[in-house]
């Protein structure tokens, strides 16, 4: 399965195995509860879904790298202690408590989230010590003498053998007794992800034309040559930071991520086109609808000329900066809705609005600090409660400390971000019109009109907007696509039932 379809299996055994009777006992018996191996290649986000999956289900996560660590670290130090045995003192070894379950602990009083998981990538690849104790925890739940808290649910993470010379084969006595789940890379879910994370779109543009440059790891004699999913993305991010800072990307850039030399020259080459028809096409200025007639008409005959890679590369430029305003939309509609709720839970208070504000403060910082608020929301989280101490330092100067007019001033202030809102959709549905009218002059409803309804679809932001404000353009070209592909099949059938029967 892929990497998304593994995480939803995995959150899936999260409700299961922690799934409580009225009186909050686990109803999973313990002993069953398999621990999940993820095997899969390197590199394709295995440890990514686990802080997405912790921060989605309001759990904890505590996850190590088992090469990392040796047999003292994972089942602690011995000790020597004191024990009475039919009324004779002997000496005992003991161990002290295991760096990893002490870590587990730490989690808890540290969140006071006290259901987790626990996560431990590379655990094929242990050292010859360490491997027993890993099987005891792959079978038992224990580290040594010490056990697994209850409510912490246990995922593994290995290689395959011929990705890693230290891999360690599971005897059948271990194996059945976890979930062993095979993760394969997969483009088309990558893509989603990577336009949702905003990964760079001339890493977007050139694995949706190139899809067999995604993922590759081969060995020929005593050259190891990979290209990963993990690499794409730290490359998109150094590219992003040098265009930021104007610092120029030079030729042998990408082949410090992308470990082949044939995919890395080719994506730098294809990179370079990339910047060079952004600039000479200006979408920025096309979507805005700021270019002149014959300006308009002459980036047209261009791209109507242009070679297959051109064509392609364009629609991708014209999708990035889409996506770039949905993204933007977005985290507008978040905060504003966010603000509108903290207002609402004001009103329904019998407190002054300075103590709310400090409260909130309080609380979100808090938060903060616990580690509570997943990444994705404490951009949000921040600009309300900012948004908030404005308010509440302006109502204060203007002597509002409480009444109908403070209410008043409230709903004002409110209002403006309301309205700043509404203009950014107005901009971005002209922005989608304008697209989708530039897409169809330039090729018609060819298959570039195709790659930009269905880049569209599978973009949630892009369909969060659409479904909320609309879009003419989108729901016809969509609806005749449709059309034509339900045509296609229905051809293809009546051609099969009209061949003779061999």
């Amino acid at each position: 399965m892929n990497i998304q379809e593994a995480k939803q299996e995995i959150a899936h055994t999260l409700r299961a195995y922690l799934r409580k009777d009225a009186d909050g006992s686990y109803l999973f018996p313990t002993v069953r509860q398999r621990p999940i191996l993820l095997i899969g290649p390197p590199g394709i986000g295995k440890t990514a879904i686990m802080e997405q999956l912790a921060q989605e289900c309001g759990v904890g996560l505590v996850a190590y790298t088992m090469t990392h660590h040796t047999r003292q670290s994972a089942i602690g130090l011995p000790r020597i202690a004191e024990k009475v045995y039919d009324g004779k003192a002997v000496s005992v070894t003991e161990y002290t408590l295991s760096e990893i379950v002490a870590s587990i602990h730490e989690e808890m009083n540290r969140t006071g989230r006290r259901e987790g998981i626990l996560f431990l990538d590379e655990i094929n690849c242990v050292s010859e010590t360490l491997a027993p104790t890993m099987l005891q925890l792959l079978q038992n739940k224990t580290f040594g003498n010490h056990k697994i808290p209850d409510g912490w649910i246990l995922v593994a993470a290995g290689n395959p053998p011929g990705y890693n010379k230290s891999v360690r084969e599971f005897d059948v006595v271990t194996l059945d007794r976890v979930r062993q789940i095979q993760v394969e890379a997969d483009l088309e879910v990558w893509l989603d992800y990577a336009r949702a994370r905003g990964v760079h779109g001339a890493i977007v543009s050139y694995l949706t034309m190139k899809a067999d440059r995604f993922y590759l790891v081969e060995r020929q004699e005593d050259q190891l040559s990979f290209v990963t999913a993990r690499g794409w993305e730290d490359l998109s991010e150094l590219l992003k930071s040098y265009e930021a800072l104007e610092i120029p990307v030079c030729a042998s850039l990408a082949a410090q991520y992308l470990c082949k030399d044939a995919i890395a020259r080719d994506f730098s080459a294809y990179y370079q086109l990339y910047r060079k028809y952004g600039a000479d096409y200006g979408v920025t200025q096309l979507l805005q609808g700021a270019l002149s007639p014959e300006d308009y008409a002459e980036k047209t005959a261009m791209a109507s000329s242009g070679s297959f890679e051109e064509r392609f590369t364009v629609v991708n430029l014209v999708l990035e900066q889409l996506q770039t305003g949905f993204s933007q939309y977005a985290r507008e509609d978040a905060a504003v809705t966010q603000l509108h709720g903290a207002l609402r839970q004001f009103l329904g208070q019998a407190q002054p609005f300075q103590a709310f504000v400090a409260a909130r403060r309080d609380s979100f910082e808090a938060k903060l600090k616990l580690g509570l608020l997943p990444a994705a929301s404490v951009r949000t989280e921040r600009w309300v409660q900012e948004r908030l101490e404005a308010m509440e330092l302006s109502a204060r100067q203007q002597r509002l400390s409480c009444g109908a007019a403070l209410l008043e001033y409230l709903r004002r202030a409110l209002q403006e971000d309301v309205q700043r809102r509404a203009a950014l959709v107005s901009r971005l549905q002209a922005q989608l019109d304008r697209a989708f009218q530039w897409i169809s002059d330039c090729f018609g409803d060819g298959q570039e009109m195709v790659l930009l309804v269905s880049s569209l679809t599978r973009s949630p932001a892009a369909m969060d907007f659409i479904q909320q404000h609309g879009c003419a353009p989108y729901l016809r070209c969509s609806q005749a696509l449709l059309y034509r592909q339900q045509e296609s099949q229905l051809q293809q059938a009546c051609q099969e039932l009209l061949q003779p029967n061999e």
